[in-house]
This record gives structure tokens, sequence and C-alpha cells, in this order.
């Protein structure tokens, strides 16, 4: 990865995409190989420093506690202080600048347990902005989202200047409307890594997910178009 690339994960289910960004972010030890950011082995430095250069938005986020959408987005700043610091305005601004830039900035009194699935997802992306990182990973980001909201939030991220982003996806079309670079995984491995372009031709989508498309490419806008083809008998209603 290049800085500023916006690298796509794709795949079929169970082919390794959460595993493989777990074991980037830590949460699971890689059974071979090594992973480096920025040039250092991941193992090498400390959770903090990890966490100054990495930030990440998971697929399922539980909290127990009555916290507020603030107290989570605040959450953000906490690799950058040291024990025992409290938060000052400068976080909080931060915080609410990241709240805005998601949409979700009149929520910030809000109890994080009232809100959709949808809305607690933009604000842990809210909290992962607050980290102020380099580098954000992103598990699935727009599972739980509506196609606005899908829609919104990966302009918000596209927008970010400065900003590495390596982004698990499911949809194919999303991911090759906002991703320049694309992993394609098969089986716990890479298939081919590659731009859209390259990686979503209707063999490769046939080979890999096992069904049949069409590519299209919009001649106004330039973004391709996925068309699926359903497999139901033709004159069977819908």
């Amino acid at each position: 990865m290049e800085d500023g690339d916006f690298v796509g994960i794709i795949g079929p289910n169970g082919s390794g995409k959460s595993t493989t960004l777990k074991a980037i972010y830590r949460t699971l030890k890689p059974t071979g190989g090594e992973v480096y950011i920025m040039g250092e082995n991941i193992l090498n430095v400390s959770m903090r420093e990890s966490a100054l250069k990495t930030a990440v938005v998971a697929q399922h986020n539980y909290y127990n506690f009555d916290f507020s959408v603030m107290d989570v987005v605040m959450m953000g700043r906490a690799p950058h202080k040291q024990a025992m610091e409290r938060d000052n305005e400068d976080d909080r601004r931060i915080a609410c600048e990241s709240l805005d830039k998601i949409g979700m900035l009149e929520f910030a009194d809000r109890n994080f347990y009232t809100l959709s699935g949808g809305e607690q997802q933009r604000v842990i992306l809210a909290r992962a902005l607050t980290q102020q990182t380099p580098f954000l990973i992103l598990d699935e980001p727009t599972n739980h989202l509506d196609i606005k909201y899908q829609l919104q939030l990966m302009d918000t991220i596209k927008d970010l200047e400065g900003l590495t982003v390596l982004c698990a996806l499911h949809d194919l079309n999303i991911a090759s409307q906002y991703c320049n670079k694309l992993i394609l995984m098969k089986d716990g491995s890479i298939h081919s890594i590659g731009t859209p372009e390259e990686i979503l031709t209707p063999e490769t989508i046939k080979e890999v997910y096992g069904v049949d498309v069409t590519v299209e490419h919009n001649a106004d806008t330039g973004l391709m178009n996925i068309v699926y083809h359903p497999n139901f008998k033709k004159g069977r209603k819908v």
C-alpha cells in the first residue's frame, strides 16, 4: 500500500477478509508471516503506539455501560493521553468535528445503546476519526446502513485528506467506485491484487463468487456498474 491509497479487500463469505484485518489491528496473532505498518513490525511496538498509527472501525461494537455518544467518540483521544490525563477543550473540539463530518453531531448527548445499528456504526467511525491516525481500517463498515448512509459514509472517508484506508467490503459496486486498489481473497488466500478494472471482470467474478455478471462503465461518470444475472426461471412471477 502507498500513502493515500484506498484499498478494498473483497471476497466471498469465509474467504478471510475479517481475519486478515484482525491480524493487522492485533486482535488475532498471525500464525505465519509478519505485519508491517509504516515500516515497523507491529509486534515490536506497544499497543498505544499502534493506536497512534492505526484506527479501526470493526464489524461489532458492544458497550454494556451507559455511555453517551460523546463519551464513545472521546475514547478516540485515549492514545494521545498520558496516564490520568483529563480530556480538554481541544479534545472535545476534535470529537465534535468528527461527529459533524458523519452527520451525527446532534446525537452527541444521546445514549449510545439507544441508537440503531447503522447510527452506532457511524459513531464508531467518528471515534476512529477522533483518533487522528494516518491509517484507517474498516471491516465491512456499510453492512448496517441504508443506501443513503452507505454513500454518505464512504464519501466522508474518501474525502479525508492524508489518510490511507484499508476496507473490507461486500458490495462490489461500492468497492469499484471508491477504491483505487483491490485485494481479492478466496479460501483464505489472496487470489489477485490490482485496480478495480483489473480485478472486477466477469470471468474473475464468476470464478471466485460463482455468479454471472455484466460489467458496465457509465460514459458520463466513468464509474463501473456490476449487474448481477439472476438464475430464476423465465416467466416466474416475482
